[in-house]
């Protein structure tokens, strides 16, 4: 595996962890626009974006990568081949948040397209390894059974998006509504496949403004029924952002 690119805080310890997963046939230089748009926002912040772990299959030169190959891809060999590559990305990021001082909760993980399928994946298996995931023009690779308890979800899509439709998040949102899950839901009309200025102000507000289900019961000491996830007037679909 190639090191990762990182931006540490100019001073002082990191108080959060961000991890920047880019899509198929990128590469983590791929993400530095974003990783400088979050510095800003976020100055304490560790950031760090790794290569994908596999070299793209149409590329000899190995600069292009991936996380696991699309080659052939259908609906039903996804789950498996993206099963097959969390051991090493979960173990990575084991390791990063012990190498920084940085703990699960306080870690929150950007995924794009590919990258998004692994995250979103990620916190099925192992439930809490990050305390947000932000899927950008992501899906699931297969609709979840059950929600994450200690993980909060944030979908963030392009309309017109011609790789990955809009559709996949709102069924995953729909989904999640159903299993209590802690998740919510921003859709850019008329954008494409693509992180936009718009997505990412999105982003920033729900990292910033939105307070996680399991904190609010915490905060209550007991554990009340949680609000069904996307569903209008409630902070899982938030007119600050959606368009």
């Amino acid at each position: 595996m190639n090191t990762p690119l990182q931006w540490l805080p100019a001073q002082g310890e990191p108080a959060q962890l961000m991890v920047l997963l880019h899509g198929v046939g990128s590469s983590a230089q791929g993400m530095a626009p974003l990783a400088a748009q979050l510095q800003r926002a976020f100055p304490q912040a560790a950031i760090v974006a790794p290569d994908g772990f596999e070299p793209l299959d149409i590329d000899p030169s190995g600069r292009a990568r991936q996380w696991f190959s699309v080659a052939g891809v259908t609906e039903d060999n996804r789950p498996a081949r993206v099963a097959a590559a969390l051991p090493a990305l979960a173990d990575w990021l084991r390791q990063t948040q012990a190498r920084l001082g940085v703990g699960p909760a306080a870690t929150a993980i950007f995924g794009f397209s590919q990258g998004a399928i692994m995250a979103l994946e990620l916190v099925q298996v192992h439930d809490g390894l990050a305390g947000r995931v932000l899927s950008f023009s992501g899906r699931y690779a297969a609709l979840p059974e059950v929600a994450p308890a200690l993980t909060t979800l944030h979908f963030l899509h392009g309309g017109a998006d011609p790789v990955i439709p809009a559709q996949h998040a709102r069924d995953a949102i729909e989904r999640l509504a159903g299993l209590q899950g802690d998740a919510t839901i921003d859709i850019a009309e008329g954008v494409g496949h693509e992180i936009n200025g718009h997505l990412l102000q999105c982003a920033l507000h729900r990292l910033t403004s939105h307070i996680p289900h399991r904190t609010w019961a915490e905060a209550l000491g007991a554990a009340p029924a949680r609000p069904r996830a996307g569903q209008p007037g409630e902070d899982a679909d938030d007119d600050t952002c959606s368009t």
